[in-house]
């Protein structure tokens, strides 16, 4: 079931998108995610409740991820689907129009380790093919719709990202 939006409805959105205010707002909402996450074993902060989330909680990882050009180890908190054994992210970024670091950092270094409830897994991470997404994309909106909202205001595809277990 896809969402129709106006251009002004969108266009509202896109100028919040474009506050500096919003960078930062996300910036450090993400920084106090990632320490309560790890204080707390994934007790506090391994569900997201905000938006789409706030009726229907939605699990919450941390992504460790190696800084492209800095070599520096980063962490993202990000939602995430179960899909068999894999784990599946999404690069919305809000629907702001490039895509978050994490993506980039992930395509140069895809080894990696994820944080869940209760410990840490390594895994590989890979960009999911059209055919792969398209078959993933509506699951994603499933579990939480904002990402439709998210593509929408953006012209760029939204990547999704599997975690494979390694």
């Amino acid at each position: 079931m896809t969402k129709q939006f106006t251009e002004a409805e969108l266009e509202k959105r896109r100028q919040a998108l474009a506050s500096p205010a919003t960078a930062r707002i996300i910036k450090y909402g993400a920084r106090a995610q990632v320490r309560v996450f790890k204080l707390t074993n994934g007790r506090i902060g391994s569900k997201w409740r905000i938006g789409a989330g706030f009726r229907k909680p939605v699990p919450t990882l941390l992504l460790d991820h190696i800084g492209r050009k800095s070599g520096t180890v980063f962490t993202t908190p990000l939602l995430y689907l179960h899909d068999g054994e894999d784990l599946v992210v999404v690069g919305s970024q809000g629907g702001l129009p490039k895509d978050p670091q994490w993506v980039a950092n992930l395509r140069a270094h895809p080894e990696t380790t994820v944080h869940l409830r209760g410990g840490r897994r390594a895994v590989r991470a890979r960009i999911a093919g059209t055919e792969e997404r398209a078959v993933l994309w509506p699951r994603l909106v499933e579990l939480y719709a904002d990402f439709e909202t998210y593509q929408a205001t953006t012209d760029r595809v939204i990547p999704v990202v599997v975690l494979e277990p390694r």
